[in-house]
């Protein structure tokens, strides 16, 4: 790894994608949550003030990906040591299988768990944050009240989503994020004034009123009358983070530390192990390398079958910790990687039978101050508009997450069941050279969160590529069943047949799709002073220093 040529090959643009800054640096999918972040850090507040302002700023203005109605995972360094802030959410008290439909999962109020983004943010302000909480939440309350700008992507998604929107009988969420029942096209003004005066409401008196207070009367009294299984005592069970010790492991002698179970950071771990097992020059020439592609692809699903072979819920079984350690021993690792090299062919696709993926969508930002703190954090409402339903009189979407239990084997540790928390795919990352802070880093897009992440630290670590042009290089992924999705006008024409003669299913996507991710990274120079930053050009993001 050449650092130099890493850091000396950034390009800043004009158009806000890839920035260079002296005294911090945010990474989010929003300009308005990328300012909202900066404005903190002016203000002299540190990284975590920064990510809270633009966590809530992010469910405003991109309330396709997340809100106050979801959840949110982060990490965060404070110059000192990494915490993984683990901040599930929960299964309603009167969430079981035989009370929830198939149907019921995706849209609609039965499909929600008891959000805990408010009480994640608030419990990181009051731990780890500087300025007051009444100031941090002025950038949401402003944006909310006089509106956000609707972006090309999200009157797409609108049009996409419109059927789901129309399927909830109380056409909740189709009032409050649609124009008169109809997508808005792109450059509308899109105002929240019942949002503006629950976050007004939040900032003045804490999230303890979205638990105990009127707000969670509220989501009782909504829940009831639309059959949704959301209580006012579920709510009073506060959703508190944990802290929990982020997996750490080495990538080419770099230190990656990530997110743990119940999120996806040791499926990213277990990927790169194996990868280190292989030349760092195996990856130079990806989009002609035919040969090397199929040996990522495999490397990948690989990685998810051990994720699906090995699931354990960290609350109730915490000796499992050991199983943990040993999928993470560069033994299992060269092991693994020995087996996939020898057995590189169309047959092991018939060993698995699985879905192909879920299909949630999620937001991240990164954030780096000049007083050696970072964060990376991860949010979503599941799904693209969550459950599409939302709450009557405070403008905010519930999640779908009870989409991601297990309904069929009562031995699965995520087998739904009250107050029981979902399986995530999150993984927000960050890494140290020789224990200094290097970068923050994370990405959307469920299953395709891993591939994105991995096939990033590939393009910088291995083929010396600087994060922005890391960012931009042609993106795909493999999933557990075999379906290969790709930007496929940016590889070389053979590639697919060669696929597919390997007996692979291909799904071609459009260049700079946004179903593969969505990368958020922030690097702290090691050639000289300063912060780069890198916003994918897959979806609305900028990032910006000060």
């Amino acid at each position: 790894m050449d650092i130099e040529k890493i850091e000396g090959g950034f390009s800043p643009s004009v158009d806000g994608k890839a920035v260079e800054a002296g005294g911090g640096m945010v990474s989010a999918a929003a300009p308005e949550a990328v300012e909202a972040g900066v404005m903190m850090l002016k203000r002299g507040g540190n990284a975590v003030d920064a990510a809270i302002a633009a966590a809530f700023a992010l469910g405003v203005c991109e309330s396709q990906s997340s809100g106050i109605g979801g959840q949110t995972m982060m990490l965060i360094y404070t110059g000192e040591k990494v915490a993984a802030i683990d901040g599930s959410s929960r299964a309603p008290s009167l969430a079981h299988v035989n009370a929830i439909y198939k149907r019921d999962r995706s849209n609609g109020y039965r499909a929600t768990t008891v959000p805990s983004t408010p009480a994640v943010l608030g419990y990181v302000h009051h731990r780890y944050g500087s300025l007051k909480w009444e100031e941090i939440l002025e950038p949401a309350i402003h944006l909310a009240k006089n509106g956000c700008t609707i972006t090309a992507l999200q009157s797409r998604l609108q049009q996409k989503e419109l059927n789901n929107f129309h399927s909830v009988d109380s056409k909740s969420g189709a009032r409050y994020f649609l124009k008169n029942g109809q997508p808005y096209s792109s450059g509308d003004l899109f105002r929240q004034p019942d949002l503006a005066d629950l976050l007004k409401k939040l900032s003045q008196k804490g999230v303890e009123e979205f638990y105990e207070g009127s707000i969670a009367k509220i989501i009782d009294a909504d829940m009831r009358e639309n059959g949704g299984l959301l209580r006012y005592d579920d709510l009073a069970l506060i959703p508190w983070p944990i802290i929990r010790k982020p997996l750490k492991r080495k990538f080419r002698g770099i230190s990656v530390y990530t997110m743990p179970l119940p999120g996806a950071g040791r499926t990213l771990l277990f990927a790169l192990l194996m990868l280190d097992q292989l030349p760092p020059d195996t990856f130079q020439d990806m989009q002609r390398g035919y040969k090397k592609i199929h040996l990522l692809t495999e490397v990948l699903r690989k990685a998810f079958l051990e994720r699906s072979d090995r699931p354990f819920d960290p609350n109730f079984y915490p000796q499992m910790e050991i199983e943990e350690k040993d999928m993470l021993r560069r033994k299992f690792a060269r092991r693994s990687i020995k087996e996939i090299l020898k057995n590189v062919d169309k047959s092991i696709l018939s060993v698995i039978a699985s879905e192909d993926e879920r299909s949630g969508e999620t937001t991240h930002l990164s954030v780096m101050d000049s007083k050696g703190m970072a964060v990376s954090l991860t949010q979503s409402i599941e799904r693209v508009y969550g459950s599409k339903a939302a709450a009557a009189g405070l403008g905010f979407l519930y999640n779908n997450y009870l989409k991601d239990f297990e309904y069929t084997v009562p031995k699965h540790p995520f087998y739904l069941r009250p107050n029981a928390v979902p399986w995530a795919t999150v993984a927000p990352t960050m890494l140290f050279l020789e224990e200094r802070l290097w970068m923050a880093l994370g990405s959307p897009g469920s299953e395709r969160i891993v591939s994105a992440l991995a096939q990033f630290l590939i393009h910088v670590i291995d083929r010396d590529l600087s994060i922005d042009k890391a960012i931009i290089a042609p993106r795909m992924h493999c999933s557990l069943g075999g379906r290969i999705s790709l930007e496929a006008d940016r590889f070389s024409p053979g590639l697919i047949e060669f696929l597919k003669k390997k007996g692979y299913r291909i799904d071609q996507r459009e260049p700079f799709a946004f179903y593969l991710g969505c990368i958020q990274a922030v690097l702290k120079r090691q050639t000289g002073p300063g912060f780069q930053g890198a916003a994918d050009i897959r979806r609305d993001g900028i990032a910006k220093g000060c």
